[in-house]
C-alpha cells in the first residue's frame, strides 16, 4: 500500500514509517520539522529512515519540497497549508492515511494555545477534506487518553463520557474525534481515532517525562516528581503502540447497521503502574537512585491513566513489553544519544 504518515520525523510517526517500510510499503512522510522540542533529534530520526542529515540540511532551508530514499519519499510541509497538502494528495494517491502529526504536550498547551488550534484543528481539518476529495480508504489519526481528563471509572473505555477535558490539548484531541464522526457520516470517509497511552521508549520527545528524568538524573540533578508521586499511568512501549495502530490500519471500521465507518480505539498496555515504579526501573536501568524533588499537581495533568485494551484484544493486538524491559531499552538509546551528539 501506499501510505501517507504525516508526523513522520517525531516519535510515533517515525517508529511507523520504519516498520512500515520494513513490511514492504511505499510510505510518503510529511513534517513541518518546527522548534517544539531540539530539531536535531527530527533530523536524527530522519536519518534512521535513509535520509541523510546533511541533505535535510539543506533541504529544510526552502519552505517545501522532497527526499526520496528508496520506499521513503520525505516532504517537508504544514498540515495548514492549503495549496500544498491537497496539490500532494492528488499527486500521491494514497490508499491510507495515519495522520500523526500534531502540536503535542498537555503543559505546553497551557502557555501556548494558538499552536494546537492551528495544528490539531485547522491542520486536522485540511487533512479530512483531503480524505474526504480523494477517496481514502482508511483514515487513522491521532487522538489521546487525555480526553478522559478526570474520569474516575476505570479502566477507561471508549463508551465513557469525554465531555469534560481539563486542558485546551485534550480538547483538540476530543475535536478531532467528534470532527472525524461528521466526515465519516457525511462523507463516508472509514476513520480511527488512536487514544495513545503515556507511550515511551527510544528516540523519544525531549518534554516527556522519561526523557526529563533522565536527563536530570546523568547531570545528578533532582527528578520533579508531580503530586508527591500519586500517579499511576498505563505506560505503553512504543512497539506495542506501533503493533496496535497496524492491526487497525489492515482492519478497517464499515459502515453497519446504520452507523459510519467510524470507530475509536485505546491502544494501551491494560496494566497502569504507579509513578514510583516507573522512576524505580529508570534508577535500576542507570544504576543509581535519583534525587527527588516533590512537587504539587500540574495543571491540566491527572491522578490515573488506564485503559481498557478489550475491544483491539479483539483483532490480536497484545502488550508484550514490560516496564522494566521498555526503560532499559529507553536508556540505553539514550546513552548511546547522548555520546553521539
Amino acid at each position: 500500500m501506499k501510505i501517507l504518515v504525516t508526523g513522520a520525523a517525531g516519535f510515533i510517526g517515525f517508529h511507523l514509517s520504519k516498520s512500515l517500510l520494513a513490511k514492504g510499503h511505499q510510505v510518503v512522510g510529511i513534517d513541518n520539522i518546527n522548534d517544539y522540542y531540539d530539531v536535531n533529534l527530527k533530523y536524527a530520526r530522519l536519518n534512521e529512515l535513509g535520509i541523510q542529515r546533511v541533505d535535510a540540511e539543506e533541504f529544510l532551508k526552502n519552505a517545501t519540497g522532497s527526499l526520496y530514499e528508496a520506499n521513503f519519499q520525505f516532504v517537508r510541509m504544514n498540515l495548514e497549508d492549503r495549496e500544498a497538502l491537497p496539490k500532494l494528495f492528488k499527486e500521491q494517491e494514497f490508499d491510507v492515511v495515519c495522520n500523526l502529526a500534531a502540536q503535542a504536550g498537555v503543559r505546553y498547551s497551557i502557555e501556548n494555545p494558538e499552536a494546537y488550534i492551528d495544528s490539531n484543528v485547522v491542520g486536522y481539518l485540511n487533512i479530512l477534506e483531503c480524505c474526504r476529495h480523494n477517496k481514502i480508504k482508511h483514515l487513522l489519526y491521532a487522538s489521546s487518553s487525555s480526553v478522559y481528563g478526570e474520569n474516575k471509572k476505570v479502566p477507561f473505555s471508549t463508551t465513557d463520557n469525554v465531555d469534560y477535558p481539563i486542558s485546551l490539548y485534550a480538547a483538540t484531541k476530543k475535536s478531532n474525534e467528534l470532527m472525524a464522526h461528521t466526515y465519516s457520516h457525511l462523507y463516508d470517509v472509514p476513520t480511527t481515532g488512536l487514544r495513545f497511552f503515556t507511550v515511551y521508549g527510544p528516540w523519544g520527545r525531549p518534554d516527556m517525562a522519561i526523557y526529563l528524568f533522565a536527563d536530570a538524573i546523568s547531570n545528578n540533578k533532582a527528578i520533579k516528581v508531580f503530586n508527591n508521586g500519586n500517579m499511576s499511568r498505563d505506560f505503553t512501549y512504543i512497539d506495542d503502540i506501533v503493533n496496535g495502530i497496524e492491526i487497525l490500519l489492515e482492519n478497517r471500521p464499515e459502515k453497519a447497521e446504520g452507523k459510519p465507518a467510524y470507530r475509536i480505539s485505546n491502544i494501551g498496555n491494560g496494566r497502569p503502574q504507579s509513578l514510583g515504579d516507573f522512576i524505580k526501573a529508570i534508577e535500576t536501568s542507570f544504576g543509581v537512585e535519583a534525587q527527588k524533588e516533590f512537587l504539587p499537581m500540574q495543571a491540566g495533568d491527572v491522578p490515573q491513566t488506564w485503559a481498557d485494551v478489550s475491544d483491539i484484544e479483539k483483532l490480536g493486538y497484545k502488550s508484550t513489553t514490560g516496564i522494566n524491559e521498555g526503560v532499559l531499552q529507553f536508556v540505553n538509546w539514550y546513552k548511546s544519544y547522548k555520546k553521539k551528539k
